[in-house]
């Protein structure tokens, strides 16, 4: 393999996700380099010319062609920033979405006057991404990590650890293993329907964490009825769905005693009335 500058190299590759209908294809190949050749991105910039180690290049070229096959950019280099932190990721969890950032910001609000201790879950965890963040912005928050998946809760317990929060793990399908109530359930459930139109990179994702029958809705119907022995009075459930989905959700809560607070975006907030 002949010798290739960090400039021809991102130029090249830049093109070749371009081609295949990628439109982020020169961000993309400047994230794969720089992870390849283990420098900041701001590095390539100032050492265009600089030609690639013949062992890097045959690596950068190998993610080059997972990314071309729409392998999610988060896959290829292990990680996804949520919040200005970094997550590992595996394909054995959903990436996170800069979406779901918009639930961090609502239960933040909720609660920023809080002085003694509350419980919340987060169901359906992953990453971890929504109850570690959480836990990291409120540490009056004792916080569990809820999932059915033992390969995700592994995920999640390593990424707990390099940031340093003190979150409990469990496996439980919804909140079939949870005990107690809780002041605050939040979920990131699988919501979509098989027949909606979604980009190629969801197909590298863990389908059980993405679909969902009932028109994406069955878990999120579940979860709400769970509410009924896990979520204190004047307690709030926050939820990821559809825009779409929403109505269908407020409407259906409704027989479980759960006021609709607010929607933002992809959230939406329920509390539990008296």
């Amino acid at each position: 393999m002949s010798e290739k500058s960090i400039r021809l190299w991102l130029r090249e590759a830049a093109k070749e996700l371009r081609d295949v209908g990628i439109d982020s294809g020169r961000l993309d190949a400047e994230v794969i380099l720089a992870h390849t050749l283990r420098r900041p991105r701001t590095s390539l910039h100032a050492h265009l010319d600089a030609d690639i180690p013949t062992n890097r290049l045959e690596i950068a070229d190998a993610r080059l062609q997972l990314r071309r096959d729409r392998t999610p950019l988060a896959y290829i280099i292990g990680h996804k920033e949520f919040y200005g932190r970094r997550f590992k990721v595996t394909p054995a969890t959903l990436i996170p979405r800069p979406e779901t950032e918009t639930l961090i910001e609502l239960m933040l609000r909720y609660t920023e006057d809080e002085l003694t201790p509350k419980r919340l879950i987060d169901v359906g965890t992953g990453t971890g991404c929504i109850g570690i963040t959480l836990k990291l912005e409120r540490p009056h928050l004792d916080v569990t990590l809820a999932d059915t998946s033992l390969h995700a809760l592994a995920v999640a317990s390593q990424n707990a650890a390099a940031l340093n929060a003190d979150v409990a793990p469990l496996q439980s399908y919804l909140l079939d293993q949870a005990s107690g109530r809780y002041h605050y359930i939040a979920a990131n459930l699988p919501y979509v329907d098989t027949s909606w139109q979604r980009s190629l990179e969801t197909n590298y994702e863990p389908a059980e964490a993405l679909f969902a029958t009932d028109h994406g809705l069955a878990l999120i119907k579940k979860l709400l009825t769970q509410t009924t022995s896990r979520l204190h009075d004047r307690g709030i459930v926050i939820l990821e769905a559809d825009p779409r989905q929403h109505q269908s959700i407020i409407d259906y809560a409704r027989q479980y005693r759960l006021s609709h607070i607010e929607t933002s975006g992809f959230i939406i907030s329920l509390r539990r009335d008296d």
